[in-house]
């Protein structure tokens, strides 16, 4: 068993085996994920894999706003930062589900309202300090208050009380929810010593990098964990360090010019060019991410619905993906959900852009006067040749559209969900509870579109108890036609997420929860002798 794995894990470290597949035929011969990813490890070196070095990230999605703290994770730079030195209880796999990390073992009550976590012994915090059950409860319960102002907030409201016994975590829940340790998998709940309570922007916790370098917008480093709990899984570069290039251009050409192994978000329109470098590699995935046009639904103009309407019927959705993601994406339906996910609600009509429509929505309406769009080169790529696109389309059905463009520092501090009409981009979520949950319940803190509806929520919840799927895909098809219809998004399309890497780059596996191998990239990848 062991040759057959280890002649194997040397076809993952040479692309010819994914490492899902790899792991898959470990499981199906009873071995440990620890064990299996030990044996990755080890053929990566014996490959040419380099234990040491610097491996540097050029990303956008970064700014001088940025903390440590994560809680207010809200883009790129520290979403992935996160992922080097922090850990979690559980994490999204790329078949969907989730793996176990701090959580050794998990089990559900037969109601679904109480989960028993059984929290992994040994555990190292980068301070030397054992990681317990304590420290595990005391992350829930700061994420869960609204005082944390945590983005994790939407997801945890749910949870009734939280209790440390022994090795275990209970968590006793209001209402039933199957999907409990998706939620637990969501980036803001890194597991702190005493849950961040004392100081949450300290940067300690037990992933493969420490922290060595925070200077938020300009770069952040770590070097390698010595005492890190999973072995060769993770942490092959001596030091990692994210330069933060928020100028699409530049991130390119660094590069292609050798000072950064990976960056994210390539623009559409370049890919091709791009594919055609020596020695960079082109890394893009289908996923659930989407590029929105928020709306709160809260705030004049936009509070009300047939105005709302006017915008969406003003939008010309195949046009934009043409043009600004160059077929790298799908054409959206006004609601977070697409086909990536479990239990997508089929048979919606796909809105279409239908000027004369939209003209007599608008007049319907009564406004009159500009609207004020505001959008950044930082909120996704192409954003601002999107807003202009879209100002051309609802000229077209006499709705004026005026366009402001922000600076990308403090874009996502300043501008997205504190302004009433803007440009954004979600990563998506493993679940459409979680969606709903993160973005779109009343009280989520995240309710980028001012999208309050109790009636809304009690689907959600009802949804979340309940185990028949086909009714559970019925009571979503119910909630995405209510906020195509009525809510605060036009979504002009779904994109795939564009990385590009130096061809020395080894270990990248492309995830479709997220760019940059759902924030792993720089944890999980080498740069190859």
């Amino acid at each position: 068993m062991s040759n057959e794995l280890e002649f194997l894990s040397r076809y993952v470290v040479v692309g010819k085996l994914s490492r899902r597949d790899f792991l898959g035929r470990a499981a199906a011969l009873g071995v440990t994920a620890t064990f299996a990813n030990t044996l990755l490890g080890s053929a990566a070196r014996a490959q040419g894999a380099v234990k040491g070095g610097i491996l540097k990230a050029g990303l956008q999605g970064g700014e001088a706003t940025n903390s440590l703290d994560p809680a207010s994770f809200l883009s790129q730079v520290p979403f992935s930062f996160g992922k080097c030195w922090g850990e979690y209880l559980f994490r999204l796999k790329r078949d969907g589900s989730v793996e176990n990390r701090l959580c050794e073992e998990v089990g559900a009550s037969p109601d679904a309202k109480t989960w028993t976590m059984k929290i992994r012994k040994g555990v190292e915090f980068h301070n030397g300090k054992t990681v317990s059950p304590e420290d595990v409860a005391a992350t829930i319960e700061r994420h869960s208050d609204a005082n944390s102002k945590s983005g994790a907030l939407g997801v945890l409201g749910n949870i009734a009380g939280i209790k440390a016994s022994g090795d275990e975590v209970v968590v006793t829940l209001k209402e039933a929810d199957a999907d409990f340790p998706y939620l637990m998998a969501d980036y803001h709940l890194i597991i702190q010593p005493n849950g961040g309570k004392d100081n949450p922007t300290e940067g300690i916790s037990a992933g493969p990098y420490k922290v060595t370098v925070n200077e938020p917008g300009v770069r952040q480093g770590g070097e390698r964990f010595a005492n890190y709990w999973g072995g060769d899984a993770m942490g092959h570069a001596d030091q990692i360090e994210i330069i933060v290039i928020n100028d699409a251009t530049a991130r390119t050409a660094a590069l292609q010019g050798g000072q950064v192994h990976i960056i994210n978000r390539v623009e559409p329109k370049i890919v091709e060019l791009v594919k055609r470098v020596p020695g960079v590699v082109i890394q893009n995935v289908a996923g659930r991410g989407f590029y929105p046009f928020n709306m709160f639904c809260d705030t004049a103009p936009f509070d009300n619905v047939d105005l709302r309407m006017a915008l969406k019927l003003a939008m010309n959705r195949e046009e934009m993906l043409d043009k600004i993601l160059f077929g790298y994406g799908s054409v959206g339906n006004d609601f977070p959900i697409n086909a990536a996910y479990p239990l997508f609600p089929e048979g919606i009509e796909q809105r279409k852009y239908d000027p004369e429509a939209a003209a007599a929505a608008y007049k319907k309406s009564g406004h009159s006067g500009s609207i004020l769009l505001r959008t950044s080169d930082v909120a996704f790529p192409g954003a601002v040749d999107a807003a202009q696109l879209y100002q051309q389309s609802c000229a077209a059905a006499g709705i004026t559209i005026e366009i402001k463009r922000e600076p990308g520092d403090g874009y996502w501090s300043e501008v997205w969900n504190k302004q009433p009409f803007s440009l954004s981009y979600w990563g998506g979520r493993s679940t459409q509870d979680q969606m709903y949950s993160t973005g779109y319940v009343s009280t989520a803190d995240w309710n980028d579109t001012r999208w309050k509806r109790p009636d809304f929520d009690k689907m959600l919840f009802t949804a979340r108890a309940e185990l028949d799927q086909e009714k559970r895909k019925a009571i979503y098809r119910d909630m995405a036609i209510m906020m195509r219809d009525e809510g605060g998004l036009a979504i002009p399309f779904f994109n795939e997420f564009i990385d590009a890497s130096s061809g020395k780059v080894g270990g990248y596996e492309k995830h479709p929860a997220g760019e940059m191998m759902d924030g792993y990239a720089l944890a999980e990848c080498w740069v190859a002798a």
